[in-house]
């Protein structure tokens, strides 16, 4: 029996780690690039990346959001972040 609410939009947004960016090839990285890599679902609609692990290289993130905490690791490491 269905109890409580549920949410349509669940799972829409996938959630990316820093250490996820810092194993990925491309450098510049938007949501298809995260798809074809295999780090999030083909179903997501939208990625947002969180602070956990460390990034140790120079990335941009195209149409991707971010946490503060994940914002400022990128810019850090040399990265940018462009909506």
């Amino acid at each position: 029996p269905k109890r409580g609410f549920n949410s349509a939009a669940e799972g829409l947004t996938a959630e990316v780690r820093l250490s996820d960016l810092s194993k990925m090839k491309a450098s510049e990285i938007d949501l298809a690039v995260l798809k074809a890599e295999g780090v999030i679902s083909k179903r997501a609609l939208t990625a947002k990346v969180i602070k956990s692990g460390e990034l140790t290289r120079k990335v941009a993130l195209k149409g991707i959001l971010a946490t503060k905490g994940a914002r400022e690791a990128v810019t850090a490491a040399g990265g940018s972040i462009a909506e």
